[in-house]
């Protein structure tokens, strides 16, 4: 499964046999944050047109079909289609074994496993050769908000492509975050990069197309 080096996912890893199919409902907590795309962020994407803009998240899943786990994913551009241009993610680490399997087999996502620490407004992940941390800091009340993501990922010699929608409340923040890694290093930038701060809020991974 295509990824960067940082969530190949170790041989002996014992996965589940099957996992909930897709759409998942989940109940989450997230922070999002999103800054231009560096040089080479092109490089561990796929080909085309893009739009240069990484967008990052860690996630902690309250509900899920799979049960609670957290997650970090990074798409080091976006691609150029409209009206919403899709992620492609080719680094993304969960703390979950059913997660794992059921990201690879729903979505084509390569999730591999990491360890998560998610300390109030302190959030950090560390796997094999690699760590993220992020620290948060809203800047403005609560609103609604209402919304979605496209992803595309490669399949097959194909893309499978979803749908990922929210809603529920966020506030406007800002990020300041770390990462070291064979590539991560090198594309998901550090420093303070403006935010989505979602809170007890509902996202629904539709089922691949």
């Amino acid at each position: 499964m295509p990824s960067v080096p940082e969530s190949l996912l170790a041989a002996d890893v014992e996965l589940p046999t099957a996992s909930a199919p897709a759409p998942w409902r989940t109940r989450i907590d997230a922070a999002f944050w999103w800054h231009r795309a560096t040089p080479d962020a092109s490089s561990v994407s796929l080909p085309g047109k893009v739009v240069p803009v990484t967008l990052a998240a860690f996630v902690r899943y309250l509900d899920t079909p799979v049960g609670p786990y957290h997650e970090i994913f990074a798409s080091p551009v976006l691609l150029r289609e409209w009206p919403v241009p899709p992620l492609h993610i080719p680094f993304i680490a969960v703390d979950s074994l059913a997660s794992v399997h059921g990201g690879r087999a729903n979505w084509a996502l390569p999730k591999t496993l990491a360890t998560f620490t998610w300390g109030g407004s302190s959030i950090a992940a560390a796997g094999e050769g690699w760590q993220v941390s992020a620290s948060a800091r809203a800047a403005t009340p609560k609103f609604p908000v209402v919304g979605g993501l496209r992803v595309a990922q490669p399949s097959g010699g194909t893309l499978r492509r979803a749908w990922i929608g929210l809603h529920g409340r966020a506030r406007l923040g800002r990020v300041t975050v770390t990462a070291t890694g064979p590539t991560l290093a090198r594309w998901l930038a550090p420093g303070r990069h403006p935010a989505l701060l979602i809170s007890d809020s509902t996202m629904t991974v539709g089922a691949p197309r």
